[in-house]
């Protein structure tokens, strides 16, 4: 690992694309294919944006975002995955939970905010980011999914940006 990037960034970058995965994108259907191109049209203009992939379990939600994740990584760009359990998370090439990824604290209140400093690998690994995944995130407590709102708000002095 070279010594100028953080170990954060050097993971992210060093997970294997799946050529499976990569492939992905050409068999979505219709409403796949509609959030897939809007978000990489996001990504790509770097306008940033909030996507809500919503629907029961069966639908394709997680081949979605194996797609997602395997045009971002093949184009040598950073995607974090995440989900709120490991088990959700173990089904997203190099998935993590929330919490571990983002240092979200275990006990929490209103105006918390994430453990990670200004100057850690994490807050490096978020600001050369170009996708985020969040499985599941509405089973994260409010608070939570707010620490982690003000933390991104604060280390990228972007507060007009949802993130």
């Amino acid at each position: 690992m070279p010594r100028d990037i953080p170990r954060e960034i050097f993971e992210e970058a060093s997970i294997k694309v799946n050529e499976d995965d990569v492939a992905l994108s050409d068999t979505l259907n219709k409403e796949q294919w509609a959030a897939y191109d809007e978000i990489m049209s996001s990504i790509d203009t770097e306008d940033g944006g909030l996507f809500f992939v919503d629907g029961p379990s069966g639908i394709g939600k997680t081949y979605l975002y194996r797609a997602l994740l395997a045009t971002i990584r093949n184009q040598k760009k950073i995607a974090v995955a995440t989900a709120t359990s490991g088990v959700v998370a173990s089904i997203m090439p190099g998935g993590r939970t929330a919490h571990s990824h983002f240092k979200i604290p275990l006990t929490i209140d209103n105006g918390a905010f994430c453990t990670f400093t200004k100057q850690s690998g994490t807050t490096k690994l978020l600001r050369a980011t170009s996708l985020i995944i969040g499985d599941e995130v509405t089973m994260i407590k409010r608070q939570g999914v707010e620490a982690l709102d003000n933390s991104l708000h604060d280390i990228m002095d972007r507060p007009e940006l949802l993130f």
